[in-house]
């Protein structure tokens, strides 16, 4: 027994990790980086922070979710959908099993007794801050998970935030109205007393709720973080979410039929105690499938063992410079400004060092942040005027301060060797400009 768990720990901590030969089949390598990516998931959940921003979600759920399926009822009404919200929050409660349609009752009951001209001007305010509020934890959570430190700016946070209160109820019961009304179509009707056709028929009438989780998931999964999602590696995600949901769902709800002796010690609180449980389950497992997205979508941080990818003082001002000639090439040859995450798609670095290395040029006054649907970044001066050098020093004392630079109790002769490398990279660059480099005017020397 001693033996396997030494070979199991090995295994996990160092065979896993080492690349497979270039001649293995591709099924071999997807199941290789599959374990890699499940192991280090788990990894993410025992650390415990996935779990904490689960129940922060859970205490701001209660406190916005009848304000939120309120507005989504108004807006529903209008369009005659509105009758579809309790069967949705049924399905969404089923893993609570008989206390599922009490809670959507109560819920629903809620929503009915909300009215917004007795609330006056200062209850609609708050009746929407509260649900903002929903809307900007879970983009801090999924932020969290994607390593983003730039949050949305106050002008998309507007728009995008509106938009997932008004359009994006309506688009999910749209959605679902369209696939019931397909299932109920004459032509399937007909269709279901014709095998294999009927078999078929009855396949896809079973999946199409878990479709729709995956489809949901995926939505959340590309919109919500402040980055750019690829499709596939959001699919995959809401997939592994859209089972977890399933599986743990079914878990849950014989959980609940076997409770008895928790209804006997909670009395009427049971309900709101596996009410509870259930959403913390739910976030952790939409968190969940947005770590799974995340890794897929950024295999080297895989290859690393999930571990955070610092660059080095030589390969920041490395990619520093990089960077900065990208966004001077593309204000050199007067095409649009590049958001943040066409640079991340150009320059192949991970949020958080882009990030970074932008916090870095911006403080120093080598590029401009461009407000917009977008945030964009241009050159903040002329390029002919900025030189190379300048772009090296200030890449290479971002966390320098003047107080550091007063303490440093180096000696003459360290300052001297300092001195003379300085004085050689200003020689070897020979003023050479970032309109230069941008160019390509260096390649001939």
């Amino acid at each position: 027994m001693f033996d396997l768990i030494t070979t199991l720990k090995n295994f996990f901590t160092v065979s896993l990790w080492h690349d497979l030969p270039e001649n293995s089949h591709f099924i071999v390598r997807w199941l290789h980086n599959a374990l890699r990516v499940s192991y280090i998931v788990i990894r993410e959940l025992a650390k415990g922070e996935l779990n904490l921003r689960a129940m922060s979600l859970v205490f701001t759920t209660l406190l916005s979710l009848v304000p939120l399926i309120a507005v989504a009822f108004s807006v529903l009404k209008a369009f005659g959908a509105h009758n579809q919200i309790e069967p949705f929050l049924l399905h969404a409660l089923e893993p609570l099993g008989a206390k599922g349609p009490e809670i959507a009752g109560n819920i629903i009951g809620f929503v009915e007794n909300v009215k917004v001209g007795v609330l006056g001007s200062l209850g609609v305010t708050m009746l929407f801050y509260t649900i903002i509020a929903l809307v900007q934890k879970i983009e801090n959570a999924f932020n969290f998970v994607w390593r983003v430190t730039r949050p949305r700016t106050f002008a998309r946070r507007f728009t995008d935030y509106l938009s997932v209160v008004l359009i994006g109820p309506l688009l999910v019961f749209t959605a679902l109205g369209l696939a019931a009304s397909a299932m109920n179509a004459d032509l399937v009707q007909s269709l279901q007393a014709i095998e294999p056709f009927g078999s078929l028929i009855l396949i896809i009438s079973k999946t199409i709720p878990y479709l729709m989780i995956i489809i949901a998931f995926t939505f959340l999964y590309m919109f919500i973080p402040n980055t750019r999602v690829e499709m596939l590696s959001a699919l995959l995600g809401a997939a592994v979410a859209g089972v977890l949901w399933i599986t743990i769902g079914k878990i849950f709800a014989s959980f609940v039929a076997s409770s008895s002796n928790y209804t006997a010690i909670y009395s009427s609180f049971a309900i709101l105690f596996f009410f509870m449980i259930w959403l913390y389950l739910g976030w952790l497992i939409l968190l969940t499938g947005s770590q799974v997205a995340f890794y897929l979508q950024h295999p080297k941080l895989v290859r690393l063992g999930g571990k955070n990818y610092v660059l080095s003082p030589r390969l920041r001002e490395k990619e520093g410079l990089w960077l900065m000639t990208v966004i001077a090439r593309q204000f050199y040859q007067q095409k649009p400004a590049m958001t943040i995450a066409e640079l991340e798609q150009k320059t192949r670095l991970d949020d958080a060092n882009l990030q970074r290395l932008l916090s870095i040029l911006q403080e120093h006054h080598f590029i401009a942040e461009i407000a917009g649907d977008h945030i964009a970044f241009q050159p903040a001066q002329d390029i002919a005027m900025i030189t190379v050098n300048a772009i090296l020093d200030c890449l290479r004392s971002a966390e320098e301060s003047d107080l550091i630079v007063d303490i440093s109790t180096a000696d003459a002769s360290i300052n001297s060797v300092m001195n003379k490398l300085e004085t050689s990279q200003l020689e070897q660059l020979d003023g050479m400009t970032l309109r230069q480099l941008a160019i390509g005017e260096n390649q001939h020397a």
